[in-house]
């Protein structure tokens, strides 16, 4: 079983594990055996790796793919003509809808991802498309940028992360982004604690991102149908001094 899959199953079902125990076969029950000696001993989750994301792009498993770009996104850049083509950098940017979007405005784009599969679909959807962006592996949370940017857009990436790393992505942004950069987020404000996706709510975004960045303008955008009312943008402009 493809180990992202395994992941996914074993989440949903740990839970229980003591009363399904006697259900399932003893060659599943070793394999789930030796998949819970694998989680991290400080927090009894999985790893977030390359591996799991990759797994569920392998599988097919990405509830996220919408086919298109936030149409948030869309309707903040045709509204914002007067806005400077600077540098974009969009982390957790997927099969490159939102990438897409940022160029074909005039803007430089670079597109991270953890998946390896993602990388490659936004490669070869955006040279299909006639468009030209920067896509790289990497961990938008971990990792040293390859520049700093005058924008960040944000748009699966912070639901999809485990609320433990949501100050190393705040400390993401700051190193991510130029002094007096912009940072573009579509929020998911749903009450899920066992995601991805996990939940916040405005609250806590304004809590947790103030201290470094001054809010511009907050809307509830446009949305996919099956997140109408769901979310919420907000408009950053880090601080400088």
């Amino acid at each position: 079983m493809p180990e992202g899959r395994l992941h996914l199953l074993f989440n949903r079902y740990r839970p229980h594990w003591g009363r399904l125990r006697p259900l399932i076969t003893r060659g599943f029950a070793n394999t789930l055996a030796r998949h819970e000696s694998q989680l991290s001993p400080k927090t009894n989750q999985p790893e977030m790796s390359t591996t799991d994301w990759e797994g569920r792009y392998q599988t097919g498993d990405i509830p996220w793919e919408k086919g298109e770009a936030s149409p948030g996104l869309v309707d903040f850049l045709a509204a914002h003509p007067e806005l400077a083509r600077g540098s974009v950098c969009v982390p957790g940017c997927g099969t490159g809808h939102d990438a897409r979007v940022w160029a074909r405005a005039g803007f430089a784009v670079t597109g991270c991802d953890l998946a390896p599969s993602a990388i490659r679909i936004s490669r070869e959807r955006t040279a299909a498309a006639g468009l030209q962006a920067r896509f790289m592996q990497a961990d938008f949370l971990r990792d040293e940028p390859p520049e700093r940017f005058d924008w960040v857009f944000e748009h699966t990436l912070f639901c999809a992360i485990d609320p433990a790393d949501r100050d190393e992505y705040a400390r993401a942004l700051v190193r991510w982004l130029k002094p007096g950069g912009d940072y573009l987020a579509v929020n998911y404000l749903i009450p899920d604690k066992d995601g991805p996706p996990f939940g916040t709510t405005r609250e806590e975004l304004l809590r947790r991102f103030s201290p470094q960045f001054e809010l511009r303008q907050e809307w509830v955008p446009r949305s996919y149908p099956n997140r109408t009312g769901l979310e919420l943008m907000l408009w950053w402009r880090h601080r400088v001094g």
